[in-house]
């Protein structure tokens, strides 16, 4: 029997389903990110006294650019995402963009955005 070459619709069927929940989740964060950079919540310095507005505005300050920070890394994670669910509408999702075999199913299932096979990543390591 010949090596499979790329996944079964049923089975790119049930990635595309973990890509979605992974996806609902990520949108909610990155939500919730930029409501704390926005402030949206209402969580302000106004309402403390004035020995601590100085600290206070320092450590808000620090956590917008920290929520910033991970806002950055929530986006980037959302679209590789949405890009392993263009590669299952093409049926080349889970194949080693370096070495052309299949990823196996357990790394996809924790990493359903991975476009290299464990071995390809860790030969990118070494180089």
């Amino acid at each position: 029997m010949s090596e499979k070459t790329r996944y079964s619709d049923a089975e790119l069927e049930e990635f595309r389903q973990i890509i979605n929940e992974k996806l609902e989740k990520a949108y909610r964060d990155y939500d919730l990110l930029k409501a704390s950079i926005m402030n949206t919540d209402g969580n302000d310095v106004t309402d403390t006294s004035p020995t601590f507005k100085v600290l206070e505005e320092g450590a808000s300050t620090l956590s917008k650019e920290e929520a910033g920070q991970l806002a950055q890394r929530q986006m980037k994670f959302i679209q590789h995402l949405q890009a392993a669910l263009v590669r299952i509408e093409n049926k080349t999702y889970g194949i080693c963009r370096e070495t052309g075999k299949l990823i196996p199913k357990e790394r996809l299932r924790a990493v359903p955005h991975a476009t290299l096979g464990i071995d390809a990543k860790e030969d990118g390591k070494r180089k």
